[in-house]
């Protein structure tokens, strides 16, 4: 009796097991259609082969998933299978699962930009770890722009949490558009391989790695058929938030104006390109720091709206500065704390091109330095190398937003001269560069230009810096004097500096310095008083009106001789045909007949000539010349005075000339 009663208990208890795994079954079955019956509902077509569920291991198994948007043209996703295990429900709208696999993944998309007639992106299989997300499927997005797909794709992303998320392999054939200018059978495919993301919660990621991402373009181009190749190695991010990133697409967050960091940390290289006929192109590394966005400014969808579709009538000029405004503002909604380049290498038929590194930062539309360092390319008549080029704050938005205002229309000069204040310098080191077929150097140790404080459009501080050296010209005749001095090559540094100042509403030219070597060096110090703010207007009438109320201040000059007297003396006893010393005494008698004209009895001017005849008689000597204006003397008609009247002119100065070794 004993052994019956065991029995009946075992038989009900195995049959109370297979029917808890036989409604579990159905419940999951019903809850899987019901998802896929949502998305039906909303247009979409949604199916689905068939579904297992283990109750032991809590497993589920989907077949043949496939998926099509209602939009036109549509997006659809093919999976072959799904398998959950380890699935659990921690909130009514949640799930969870030990693990995510699914296998042999398609996405298609058609005309996902207009460059691009098709793309179908490959996965053989995905794996997903410690999942959560939400239980229902997402209603696949309205439209099949590729803008929209990223909101979506960006959008789920933020709401799931997982361990790691990997690919082994993603392809993408693609077929190219007439837009791309490809010619009929155009096509490419790209590859990835190692695709892993890291610990991804509350809409961030904390890294992610791809380990190789390869390409090929196959196109045609007046017959002939072109490829490209290329791949791009050790990508890694860290700190990425995907949700700012979905902010990017979302139309409403336009008048979200705060700043969110997108990504702390990006490297990847090496990237290598090669392109027939005869072009390779590698770079070494590339790395990108503190990546932010203002979503109100980056409003992607708005400027994808207005680029016409292809075979439009082009935009009117009112369409196209409406179209650069807004690119405008996609530039000031975007921050990148620092970006680098290094490494490159360019191969073509003409010769090789090297870089050794290439940097900026971007800040609110505006980079605060380009700088190219390392640049070594081939040119006709040899290599020209070039240690470092810097552009000095560059304001990307604001040119942008002017060309938008030139649109249609051809810029007056005060228009074009607001272009200026997007520069505020630039500089050049280290070039050296063929000069025409002579085989010698152009050197150029360093030249800086730097310009601000602006009155308008106007700068009213300058400085600029030149240390190069050319080798002279037999052939050009304003060299020859040079060359027959022996001289074959010229060296010059100089500096030379203005500034006003609006409180003392003076202007001074300094410093003015200036060194020729072999021949001389000097400087110079010149000031203007009563310099009204609106000498710098860009109105002519304006301009010449405060040019007139501008006042002569001091003017000191020094000039030390090198070798420039006698090369003078010597040039102009050949064009005379007469001895050096005939030569230096005529020059010295000519300068002071022209001396007593001018001088007069003014007792400084006659000071001023002998101090120059000195200077002239006995090389190597320093001429110091210092002139003071004796009262208030306007600068424009002081001018006008040394063309009609040298005498008067240096009548209203207190000249002080002196000369020493």
């Amino acid at each position: 009796m004993k052994k019956i009663l065991l029995g009946l208990v075992a038989v009900v208890a195995a049959g109370g097991y297979f029917g808890f795994d036989f409604y579990a079954q159905r419940r999951v079955t019903r809850d899987v259609e019901a998802a896929f019956e949502q998305v039906r509902a909303a247009g979409a077509k949604a199916s689905h082969g068939k579904i297992t569920f283990d109750t032991k291991s809590r497993t589920l198994t989907i077949s043949d998933i496939a998926t099509e948007s209602a939009t036109q043209p549509p997006v659809s996703i093919k999976i072959a299978s799904l398998t959950a295990s380890g699935l659990g429900q921690p909130e009514p709208a949640r799930v969870s699962a030990d693990r995510i696999e699914f296998n042999d993944v398609e996405v298609g998309l058609a005309g996902p930009t207009p460059a691009i007639g098709s793309l179908t992106y490959k996965a053989p299989r995905v794996t997903v770890k410690d999942y959560s997300g939400p239980a229902g499927l997402p209603q696949l997005p309205a439209s099949s722009s590729i803008f929209e797909l990223y909101r979506f794709g960006f959008a789920q992303l933020a709401h799931i949490s997982a361990s790691s998320v990997s690919a082994p392999t993603l392809t993408g054939p693609m077929t190219l558009s007439a837009v791309a200018h490809a010619g009929e059978g155009s096509s490419g495919e790209f590859a990835y391989s190692g695709l892993t993301i890291e610990n991804m919660k509350d809409g961030k990621i904390a890294s992610s790695k791809t380990d190789k991402v390869a390409f090929t373009v196959n196109q045609q181009a007046a017959g002939t058929p072109i490829k490209m190749t290329g791949d791009l190695a050790n990508i890694v991010a860290i700190d990425i938030d995907v949700g700012a990133m979905a902010a990017m697409f979302d139309p409403a967050k336009a008048n979200d104006d705060r700043e969110y960091r997108i990504q702390g940390h990006v490297s990847a290289g090496p990237y290598v390109i090669t392109a027939s006929p005869g072009i390779s192109l590698r770079i070494a590394g590339v790395t990108i720091d503190d990546v932010r966005i203002n979503p109100s400014r980056m409003q992607l969808p708005a400027l994808l709206a207005m680029i016409p579709p292809p075979g439009s009538p082009p935009p009117s000029a009112a369409q196209t500065r409406e179209l650069l405004e807004k690119i405008a503002g996609i530039y000031a909604g975007t921050g990148i704390g620092n970006a680098e380049m290094h490494g490159l290498s360019l191969e073509t038929p003409q010769g090789p091109t090297n870089l050794a590194s290439m940097r900026f930062n971007f800040e609110h539309g505006k980079i605060g330095e380009l700088a190219v360092e390392g640049l070594d390319a081939r040119v006709p008549n040899g290599t020209v190398k070039v240690g470092r080029f810097a552009l000095k704050s560059l304001d990307v938005a604001s040119s942008v937003r002017l060309s938008a205002q030139f649109a249609g229309q051809k810029p007056s000069p005060e228009q074009a001269l607001a272009l200026f204040p997007l520069i505020e310098g630039v500089e050049v080191k280290g070039v050296t560069s063929p000069y025409k077929a002579t085989g010698k150097p152009v050197n150029i140790d360093v030249l800086s230009l730097d310009w601000g404080q602006f009155v308008g459009t106007i700068p009213s501080k300058l400085r600029l810096v030149a240390k190069m050296a050319a080798p002279l010209d037999a052939a050009d005749p304003r060299q020859q004097a040079l060359v027959a001095a022996g001289i074959d090559r010229m060296a010059v540094d100089a500096d030379l500096g203005a500034v006003w100042t609006e409180a003392s509403r003076s202007f001074a030219l300094e410093p003015i310095k200036l060194d020729m070597a072999g021949l001389l060096n000097a400087s110079a110090k010149v000031s203007l008083a009563n310099v009204p703010r609106e000498a710098f207007s860009t109105s002519a009438a304006e301009s010449l009106g405060a040019v007139a109320q501008i006042e002569a201040g001091t003017i000191e000059l020094a000039v030390h001789d090198l070798g420039v007297i006698d090369l003078a003396i010597a040039q102009y006893a050949r064009t005379q045909n007469v001895s050096r010393d005939e030569a230096r005494n005529a020059v010295l008698g000519s300068i002071k007949a022209q001396g007593e004209a001018v001088g007069g009895g003014n007792p400084d001017a006659a000071a001023l000539i002998t101090a120059i005849s000195q200077f002239i008689e006995t090389p190597g000597q320093t001429l110091v010349i210092k002139l003071t204006p004796r009262a208030k003397a306007p600068a424009l008609q002081l001018m006008q005075l040394l063309k009609t009247d040298p005498q008067s002119a240096l009548a209203q100065f207190r000249i002080e000339a002196s000369t020493g070794l």
